[in-house]
């Protein structure tokens, strides 16, 4: 086997400390050119994009969290989250929620995200900077997916608190990675999330409304439904993996534009490079870091032997920016033409149901920011990250601008007051 630079757990606390929150590939990239390894009984990690795009696709790699000898023990409620089961229960699951989710269905809602998105902006004028992901990376997600579900407004926040909760909990089953009171906090959001959304369907299985909880109570497909357990962790499902890897995509891709000014440029003067800056943004620096599977029997990655429950960590960070597959995979180029898709939203069964949304929403966003920010500008020391390693984001990212221009109106014409 391949020697290490380091101990696993010297990598894990490399990656989660301030400094490798903020630039994780310097890790990632040693750790890929190690991997796959074992980096401790049960645990196995890999980073090439060969190997995970391997794993992902292998069926003999289980999604079902709770058969890993590593897996913690449940703590409060809990749901059958189609994105931790196996076929054939994923396979029915996906395909009745994936109903909702088809490219015509997401077509509609250009025009209202579109409406938000200017919205958002446009409430940033008056102050003069913008907070990116408190006023348009968060909310704009957000409210759209409630919107959809059928989430009052008033709610918004509640959703917000208990997705946020949840998500410092998605980390690597590594010992001493998560800690006792994140893992409580979890529980209880997800404790709150099932109690707040079986009232919802509730409500809507009396009285049905335009809305997506609705149309999940009412799926058939082949004398088959989904019962109340099915759209419950089907909503928390699209608000937490969902809506928090979107906040993550769009707030990478502002902080990358600003980084790469000449970028910025090439997206204001062609908005047709839209689609090819968010795969760029997906690849360079992916809202999912790290996903994992389960092996169902012994097997072998390379030099590592894989045992029956073993978990095998994929760093999908470190997949999307190999050098075997993409050509200086350390640049930021939105005019990059690959014929390797990245992984940022897995691959096989498991590629991410609403990917189609995220894609729209953040091309969107990312457009609207390029045309209607003028002159915008990272300011000092306004960047810092959320403490997660799989779900990668900032937390805080401030820009300064001199002016936003009205919707739909372009450099040297009438802005915004």
């Amino acid at each position: 086997m391949t020697a290490r630079a380091g101990s696993a757990a010297e990598d894990i606390i490399q990656l989660a400390d301030r400094m490798g929150r903020e630039d994780p590939y310097p890790v990632l990239h040693r750790m890929r050119q190690a991997s796959p390894y074992v980096a401790l009984p049960g645990l196995v990690v890999a980073g090439t994009h060969a190997t995970c795009s391997a794993v992902l696709r292998d069926p003999g790699m289980s999604s079902e969290r709770q058969r890993a000898t590593l897996a913690p023990a449940a703590r409060g409620p809990r749901t059958r989250n189609f994105l931790h089961l196996d076929p054939p229960d994923h396979t029915r699951l996906r395909r009745l929620v994936s109903k909702v989710f088809t490219p015509r269905v997401v077509a509609t809602m250009e025009p209202h995200i579109r409406r938000t998105t200017d919205d958002l902006l446009t409430a940033a004028a008056a102050r003069g900077s913008m907070e990116v992901v408190a006023d348009l990376a968060y909310p704009l997600p957000l409210r759209i997916i409630c919107e959809v579900l059928g989430v009052p407004a008033e709610d918004h926040h509640l959703v917000q608190h208990w997705s946020a909760r949840l998500s410092e909990a998605l980390e690597p089953p590594i010992p001493g990675l998560v800690s006792t009171t994140t893992s409580t906090e979890a529980a209880r959001a997800r404790a709150g999330f099932i109690a707040y959304f079986q009232a919802l369907i509730a409500d809507r299985r009396r009285s049905p409304r335009a809305d997506l909880v609705s149309q999940l109570v009412a799926v058939e497909d082949a004398s088959e439904r989904l019962d109340s357990s099915d759209i419950l962790a089907t909503c928390i499902l699209l608000i937490n993996a969902g809506h928090e890897t979107t906040v993550n995509l769009i707030a990478n891709g502002v902080l990358a534009l600003l980084r790469h000014p000449e970028q910025l440029a090439d997206l204001r003067a062609e908005p047709g490079l839209a689609a090819a800056t968010v795969d760029e943004v997906l690849r360079y620096d992916a809202p999912v870091q790290i996903t994992s599977r389960v092996a169902k029997h012994d097997t072998r990655l390379g030099a590592a032997d894989v045992r029956a429950g073993d978990m095998v960590v994929l760093l999908l960070g470190a997949a999307n920016r190999d050098p075997a597959v993409y050509p200086d995979p350390d640049r930021f180029d939105i005019r990059r033409r690959s014929p390797v898709p990245h992984l940022a939203f897995s691959a096989g069964a498991h590629f991410c149901l609403g990917a189609g949304l995220a894609r729209l929403e953040a091309q969107i966003a990312l457009s609207a920011v390029a045309a209607r920010l003028r002159e915008p500008r990272l300011r000092a020391g306004g960047v810092s990250y959320k403490p997660n390693l799989s779900l990668r984001g900032p937390d805080v990212l401030t820009v300064d601008f001199d002016d936003v221009l009205a919707p739909g109106r372009r450099d040297g014409q009438e802005a915004n007051g």
